[in-house]
């Protein structure tokens, strides 16, 4: 955890809005992962924080990587353009999954030279793949139960297990190889039942595909490993617990397991410091602007239906504050009831656990920039 004195060190040198990654948290986040989990690989899903370093960091720690665009994929293959051709197609197996289940035509395109592993989740899709990424290898994405979770996917995305060995078929049939099964639960899932019964219900998509003749080699069991934003969020170790039981008593040794763990792993690794430019009082309400907002680091207010809390080096007696970013715009709203001290222009404030989807949504809004990035023991 970064600690305040060195938060005071960084905020001298470099100023605010400013944005720390701290690169030992993001190690041990995966450590944890890989220890807890020690069947799943994780494939880092590179939207929860696509800055070039944080993926450095979790290749070097040996982790794969779930993208979700052709900018990702390419933040990724730089890593690996050294390798021979061979070994370079090979690692791109091992490494890289192209997880976005629906994809533009140009994109398969340029995806198809390098044979990649892609999800997919109807029939249309099919024939788009056949078309322009011929020599890609498919995972059937699954629809599953996504209640509890703070952002909800399988509105969006998911075939349902009816129709799953109908679109393993459809695509065997048009010479496409189906190599297994995908899904989500929804991001930041503590309800642990979703994982136990998308577990199930991939298992029976298993079996009916075996009985048809098809043989599924791997399960990607997704994201929504949740963050410790709260005490209310239950331990990791108990969440992997249930799901080894599961995968054990479900899935032979020779099926692989995929996860895409983005959250967990960096939401614990970034702090975001924003500078007071601004004090007012309205209907008897204290009001704090800063010089950082929901158009920046606090986007994920918008985009991930996260609330993050705000802390003052200051120290005194609390009261509850409304709290606004930089922008002109309204919907510029940090928090209308944040506990905070008594705070003069000049103080500043900062935010843990706000590493994840935050960032990566910074926009130019208003003219004004996003935070500026210092990474922490690289």
């Amino acid at each position: 955890m970064i600690s305040k004195s060195v938060m005071k060190k960084l905020v001298a040198e470099h100023g605010t809005p400013l944005f720390v990654v701290d690169h030992e948290e993001i190690r041990e986040n995966y450590a944890e992962f890989r220890r807890r989990l020690p069947r799943v690989q994780a494939y880092y899903a590179v939207k929860a924080n696509p800055d070039p370093a944080i993926v450095q960091t979790l290749y070097e720690a040996g982790a794969s990587f779930d993208v979700a665009s052709m900018p990702e994929f390419e933040i990724v293959y730089q890593y690996i353009k050294g390798l021979s051709a061979k070994k370079r197609q090979d690692f791109i197996w091992d490494k890289i999954i192209y997880a976005n289940p629906i994809k533009a035509n140009e994109t398969l395109q340029q995806l198809d030279r390098y044979k990649p592993l892609v999800t997919y989740d109807n029939f249309e899709e099919i024939r788009k793949i056949r078309k322009y990424a011929p020599h890609a290898g498919l995972a059937l994405r699954l629809r599953v139960p996504n209640t509890g979770a703070m952002v909800e996917l399988s509105s969006k995305f998911g075939a349902s297990s009816g129709e799953a060995v109908e679109l393993i078929q459809a695509s065997h049939d048009v010479g496409l190889v189906v190599e297994g099964l995908s899904f989500h639960v929804g991001s930041q899932t503590t309800n642990f039942e979703n994982y136990v019964q998308a577990l199930n219900l991939a298992a029976g998509v298993v079996r009916e595909a075996a009985d048809r003749g098809f043989q599924m080699k791997l399960i990607d069991i997704g994201g929504g490993f949740p963050a410790p934003y709260d005490e209310h969020v239950q331990p990791f170790k108990t969440l992997a617990r249930r799901i080894n039981a599961e995968l054990d008593r479900l899935f032979p040794p020779e099926i692989e397991i995929l996860a895409e763990p983005g959250r967990f792993l960096v939401a614990t690794a970034g702090v975001a410091i924003a500078k007071v430019i601004g004090k007012a009082t309205r209907d008897g309400k204290q009001c704090y602007y800063l010089d950082d907002g929901v158009y920046h680091t606090y986007s994920g207010i918008l985009f991930d239906h996260c609330q993050y809390h705000l802390k003052a080096f200051k120290k005194g007696p609390t009261q509850i504050c409304s709290v606004f970013g930089p922008t002109c715009d309204a919907l510029d709203t940090i928090s209308l009831a944040e506990e905070l001290p008594d705070l003069q222009l000049g103080d500043y404030v900062y935010s843990r656990n706000i590493g994840a989807y935050s960032r990566a949504s910074s926009t130019w809004f208003n003219g004004f920039p996003p935070a500026k990035v210092v990474h922490l023991n690289r």
